[in-house]
């Protein structure tokens, strides 16, 4: 079994160091962390540095530590400045592997049953893995996570004992080690290698480890173990030998021999009980059903060790009592490690209400003979467990709730920015004497214009995408450049839209929720929230505090509500912002900062990773109708069409490599696009091959 290495320590390197009032807030929190309080909150207004400040509260305490965020782009965002802060340890992203999900689900209404159908992301399936192994081998240890990390995993004990080791000059057992990598559910293959297989060839055993991209080459001649060689998988260049290999299971999912054993007969004893319930209940189409698919479940995991959906007999694999907790990520962390809970105000309840959803669903197929009873130990954890398994948590947040600030020990305060930026003013605009909707676009009108002419940027806020595109529409028709933002944009325009905004190409981004865009936008002086007198979850004081915000990088930055009457939300999101502000202004003062706008690069991502944007797929979409006369080209294609000339496997290789930056970057967006095109591309060269074939 692996050791527990306890030499490593954290080192967070940065050019800067705490300032402001971020030097109290870090000292307040390590003592408390320290004291073994078990919940307090970092109220940190936007752009304080609140990352910053938990890096220093990792460094102090030594804890390995739990990041959770409430979406992939967020904990993506953090798991980079984290690897920034802390470059020798090991920081990792943990969420949902699923570029699609579409569980299992059953509506009696209409009597649907809808199959489970998933595309899993492998980039992010080694990243959960490597997650899962740093945190049995080391202490240095950063996990970004979604609420994923609530979701069943699998025994971290059989997983570790699971662990494959091999060591130069130990013997080298052919049928031995063949037998364990099947039983670490890795798949055999005798052509192109990937994670999770392995090609045996004469005394060469090739090994792609789940959670890497390289190759484990060892060398079996003269029956010992005479070299262990490691390859880049794609390149297949050398990158050096190794004295062992430490092979993990491929999968989270896993039990021995004996376990399974167990395992299968309580299964198969759960079914008989179930069956006779509804035979005695008369539900004769329940039990065939229910006889038919356990059947075969035991039969693939009899013969292979796995089936498709075995999560839902997890319970007897992990050895669990009816009703009891599945094991989670959490489980795979020591007794003595930190949680960070990020934008604590939206994350908390994701957290508490993923349990709820989920009993709902599992409850219709188990009553209708999808699944058996214990498919319902298959599931998130509620609420109160998710306390109970986290000792100590620090809550972050410039809007934390009421139970942060009720149930922690200490709210500690972080409200001056290192930059000396304050909060935005905030310009209350009536709008009745015109109409509500008419006044504010004409004034909007003007105070755009009037901040085009300084070369900054205006932020709108609208409450549905029918008026941000109407709005736009508006506002382009007046010539002023403009472009809407929401939900149903791709990602590559996405992309395309935020970078010309930055860059100036048009002066007014509209969009209705643009808190979860990911939005840092330091070229943004004012923000525009209209019909901010409209109460709801859009214009309640978080959202508003929160949009407000996005003014607060450029020293110019103000904040325009359109409201007729005062609400409840308007007041309180405005004494905040003023208290703040009144905070900030004061410590200016007195150590005499004059404050600078932030200054931030714009990086062409698109560019970056050999994608093209809206304007030149249409460009080349118009080249390839001329070329194909009139034929719809595919993504590959429409490369190309304008990279003629260069050889089919050297734009294969380029776009691989695009790819595996684009996946350590944690832009899984692009990677997802890169590996389509990848796709496509592949199939181009095979049919081309194919016609050379022919031809000779």
């Amino acid at each position: 079994m692996l050791k527990k290495l306890v030499g490593q320590k954290f080192k967070l390197k940065s050019e800067y160091q705490p300032a402001g009032d971020q030097p109290e807030a870090i000292l307040a929190l390590v003592k408390g962390t320290e004291r073994g309080d078990r919940l307090q909150t970092l109220l940190g207004a936007t752009g304080t540095g609140k990352t910053f400040t938990i890096a220093n509260v990792i460094q102090e305490t030594q804890k390995p530590t739990l990041v959770i965020a409430h979406n992939k782009t967020l904990a993506a965002q953090l798991c980079n400045e984290f690897r920034e802060f802390f470059p020798d340890a090991a920081v990792e992203y943990f969420v949902s592997y699923y570029d699609y999900y579409q569980p299992e689900a059953y509506m009696a209404g209409t009597d649907t049953y809808i199959e489970k159908e998933a595309m899993i992301n492998q980039e992010i399936d080694r990243l959960r893995h490597a997650a899962t192994q740093a945190l049995l081998t080391r202490r240095d240890v950063i996990i970004v996570s979604s609420v994923s990390c609530i979701y069943g995993l699998g025994s971290p004990k059989s997983y570790l004992e699971g662990v494959l080791q091999l060591k130069v000059g130990d013997a080298f057992d052919r049928m031995t080690i063949l037998k364990k990598l099947i039983a670490l559910q890795f798949t055999r293959t005798t052509v192109e290698l990937a994670r999770g297989t392995f090609r045996l060839r004469g005394e060469l055993l090739d090994i792609v480890p789940i959670e890497e991209g390289r190759i484990y080459r060892i060398d079996g001649t003269g029956g010992k173990i005479k070299s262990i060689e490691l390859f880049d998988i794609i390149t297949r260049k050398s990158e050096g030998s190794s004295k062992d290999a430490w092979i993990f299971p491929a999968k989270h999912y896993l039990a021995d021999s004996e376990s399974k054993k167990t395992a299968l007969m309580q299964i198969e004893s759960e079914l008989n009980t179930q069956l006779a319930k509804f035979e005695k209940d008369g539900k004769i189409v329940e039990a065939d059903r229910l006889r038919r698919r356990t059947r075969y479940d035991l039969t693939m995991l009899k013969e292979i060790g796995y089936v498709n959906g075995v999560e839902n007999y997890s319970r007897y694999f992990d050895g669990r009592a009816p009703g009891e907790p599945p094991f989670t990520l959490l489980d795979y962390f020591p007794k003595d490690y930190l949680t960070v809970i990020d934008e604590s105000h939206v994350t908390l309840p994701q957290i508490g209400a993923m349990s709820g959803g989920d009993s709902a669903r599992k409850r219709s197929l188990i009553d209708f003979g999808f699944r058996l009873p214990s498919a319902a130990d298959n599931r998130p954890l509620n609420g109160d467990e998710f306390l109970e398994r986290t000792k100590q948590i620090i809550f972050v947040s410039a809007t934390p709730a009421e139970f942060e600030r009720k149930k922690s020990t200490q709210v500690v305060q972080q409200i001056i920015r290192p930059t000396g930026l304050v909060d935005p003013e905030i310009i209350m605009q009536r709008v009745t004497a015109q109409g509500a909707y008419k006044g504010q676009v004409h004034d909007l009108i003007e105070r755009v214009i009037e901040r085009a002419k300084k070369d900054e940027r205006v932020m709108v806020t609208t409450l549905t995408k029918k008026m941000a595109e109407d709005l736009a529409e508006y506002l382009a028709d007046k010539k002023i450049k403009v472009k809407y933002l929401h939900s149903d944009i791709d990602t590559i325009e996405r992309i395309q839209i935020l970078g010309d905004f930055r860059r100036g190409i048009f002066d007014v981004l509209i969009g209705v929720n643009l808190l979860r865009e990911g939005l840092d936008v330091p070229e943004v002086s004012l923000v525009a929230i209209l019909d901010a007198d409209k109460e709801g979850f859009l214009r309640s004081d978080t959202a508003l505090i929160q949009t407000i915000g996005r003014a607060a990088r450029n020293a110019a930055g103000q904040v325009v509500l359109y409201a007729d009457h005062m609400t409840g939300s308007l007041e309180r999101a405005i004494a905040e912002t003023e208290r703040r502000r009144t905070i900030q202004l004061a410590y200016n003062k007195e150590h005499g900062i004059t404050p600078q706008t932030i200054k931030k690069a714009i990086r062409d991502l698109l560019k970056d990773f050999g994608l093209k944007g809206p304007n030149e797929r249409a460009a080349n979409r118009k080249k390839g109708a001329k070329k194909h006369e009139g034929e719809e080209m595919s993504a590959a294609e429409l490369d190309l069409a304008v990279e003629e000339g260069k050889p089919l496997d050297r734009i294969i290789a380029e776009k691989e490599s695009q790819m595996r930056t684009a996946s350590k970057e944690l832009q899984f967006e692009l990677a997802a696009i890169l590996r389509d095109e990848l796709v496509m591309l592949k199939k181009e060269l095979k049919k081309r091959s194919k016609n050379s074939t022919l031809l000779t």
